[in-house]
């Protein structure tokens, strides 16, 4: 099967097992191993018997015999636009990992084994942010784009939680993947409905000139028939890789895999310059007033606005952070730390100020445990939405939050989502894990939101074009490096939230963008990113008396130039 495209050759090869893919002109992009891998959490999958290829028009079928399961194969169908691949299983059985662009081969009398894909890329695009920050890494560098992270070292990809499933290669040495390049990007992205992602996160494992990716089911996929991984997209010629973020974005709608982008008609409000107390926080703690979340208090968030309005700064929202409630399950004030938070909501109202409070997922502290996924033990680890019990539950909470009968702010700013459960001994109440059960989660958080308060502003950080429809703004998050720890470098904090930005704004072209402000590593460095902000969405304010957690103080000319941005914000909103 040869088949030539404007944007591509695809050639099989002779031994039915391979098939290279490359530029129009002949120049070698990858080496396509057509083999998969639906590894059990019992057994690993591999290939015993290559039937003989079946070609129908376009699209080349491959069947191939399976140590666990009764039937296997893939299907490679040829457009106008690129690839596409499917591969699936019929049988029984717990899904661990699947393998993507590769397998485990018994074919052969000598070398058996794992066949990753060759590749003659050298650059690697993630939309992910990590840590270290990279705009583009070695094509021969991991990447990760799930929905687990944190701060220890090797998990630091937990800022966007999920970003696009999609990754671009390309042949060029490069260090902007805004600038478009004449050998032009690759495109893989993986495209299924929301519910149909059931795996933590889709790993790039890279070899020798090669690769393959992996998704992470952990066993709690159960397969009883036919199952399907998501259809795996290969989209050559692409000028940019946020291009092929936003054509991804197309494509999902036109599969009915993410809502279509359409035009909101969005409160005047949510557009306002926006102040959160955690730099502030931070900075009170630093000087050694107590841990950061003790110090969420409306003593505190009295002080931070009053120095702000004697600068002539009024954000038009207000955050109220962590740790402003009693548990995070709970989400009831603190009486000692909010003696009247009620009130307090209403004063600022009356002030022409919103505020919002922030809101950490999954948290189960102060639930039932029987409301919570929970180790073979029995501990919980985190609140459970398959149990109809503590979504009623997470929904009376969130009422009481937002609705004006209760606490009255008007909307949530959502942290934490990158601590969705991951383990396979992990018990659940019912089906669905990984990047579906947060959706699942914020599906419920959403529209208790919207039913509390049909103006409630959602915030979060998960520009993955399926959760469009439970998000109204994307956050560009926390501007931090764990191995130190400490801030991004200097020179990298600009670039790194330009990044962050055209991701979002790719993804969720629909959706506004919450700047954050936190941490960094100095006040110049500060002082270049709020000029930036008004280009990337709304301005957002972390700090009122100083900048990092050194404790640079902020000067008169640091008061103008948030000033200046923020009437800049306004009054192109205006117009």
């Amino acid at each position: 099967m040869n088949v030539t495209r404007p944007g591509y050759r695809f050639e099989l090869g002779r031994d039915g097992l391979r098939a290279s893919l490359s530029s129009p002109s002949g120049e070698h992009w990858l080496t396509l191993v057509l083999l998969n891998a639906f590894d059990a959490i019992d057994s690993l999958d591999e290939t015993i018997e290559l039937g003989k290829p079946v070609v129908e028009g376009d699209t080349l079928t491959l069947e191939r015999r399976s140590t666990v399961w009764d039937r296997a194969g893939l299907s490679v169908t040829c457009t106008g636009e690129g690839l596409e691949l499917r591969s699936w299983v019929e049988g029984k059985g717990r899904l661990a990992d699947v393998h993507l662009l590769g397998g485990r081969s018994l074919l052969a009398t000598t070398a058996n084994g794992f066949f990753p894909t060759g590749t003659s890329f050298r650059t690697l695009f993630s939309p992910n942010p990590g840590d270290p920050p990279k705009l583009v890494r070695p094509a021969a560098e991991s990447a990760i784009v799930g929905v687990s992270g944190d701060g220890f070292l090797g998990r630091g990809h937990w800022f966007f939680t999920p970003a696009p499933l999609f990754l671009a290669l390309t042949t060029a040495e490069l260090d902007d993947p805004a600038e478009p390049v004449d050998a032009g990007w690759l495109g893989l992205g993986l495209a299924a409905p929301v519910e149909e992602l059931g795996f933590v996160q889709v790993a790039y494992r890279p070899g020798d000139r090669a690769f393959h990716l992996a998704l992470e089911y952990e066993g709690h996929t159960e397969v009883d028939g036919r199952f399907e991984a998501p259809a795996l997209l290969l989209r050559p010629g692409l000028a940019t890789p946020y291009a092929g973020i936003r054509a991804q974005r197309d494509e999902l709608a036109a599969r009915e895999a993410a809502p279509p982008v359409r035009r909101r008609e969005l409160p005047a409000w949510w557009r306002q310059p926006m102040f959160c107390g955690w730099g502030s926080q931070i900075r009170l703690s630093a000087a050694g007033a107590g841990p950061a979340p003790a110090l969420a208090t409306q003593e505190n968030y009295d002080r931070f606005l009053g120095t702000l309005a004697e600068h002539d700064l009024v954000p038009g929202t207000v955050v109220i952070d962590d740790k402003w409630q009693d548990a995070y399950g709970t989400n009831r004030p603190d009486p000692a730390k909010w003696p009247d938070l009620p009130g307090w909501i209403a004063g600022r109202r009356e002030q022409g100020q919103h505020v919002l409070l922030w809101w950490k997922a999954w948290d189960a502290e102060g639930l039932p445990e029987e409301l919570c996924v929970r180790t073979p033990a029995g501990r919980p680890v985190a609140l459970d939405p398959t149990n109809p019990r503590a979504c009623a539950v997470l929904r009376e909470t969130i009422g009481e939050m937002l609705s004006p009968a209760g606490l009255g702010a008007e909307g949530l700013k959502i942290d934490f989502t990158a601590r969705t459960p991951s383990g396979a001994s992990l018990v659940a109440h019912g089906g669905g894990w990984g990047i579906a059960l947060l959706h699942r989660l914020l599906s419920v958080v959403y529209a208790a939101a919207k039913h509390a308060n049909p103006e409630a502003l959602v915030i979060t950080h998960t520009p993955h074009p399926a959760f469009a429809d439970v998000t109204d703004m994307v956050r560009l998050n926390d501007m931090l490096r764990m191995d130190d720890p400490g801030p991004l470098p200097a020179g990298a904090v600009v670039p790194q939230m330009l990044h962050r930005a055209r991701v979002a704004s790719a993804a969720l072209p629909d959706a506004l963008i919450d700047t954050d402000d936190w941490a960094v590593p100095d006040r110049a460095t500060w002082r270049a990113f709020q000029e930036e902000k008004p280009d990337l969405g709304v301005p957002s304010l972390y700090y009122v008396t100083d900048v990092d957690t050194e404790g640079e103080p902020l000067e008169e000319e640091d008061y103008a130039l948030l000033r200046r941005v923020w009437a800049e914000a306004r009054a192109r909103e205006e117009r």
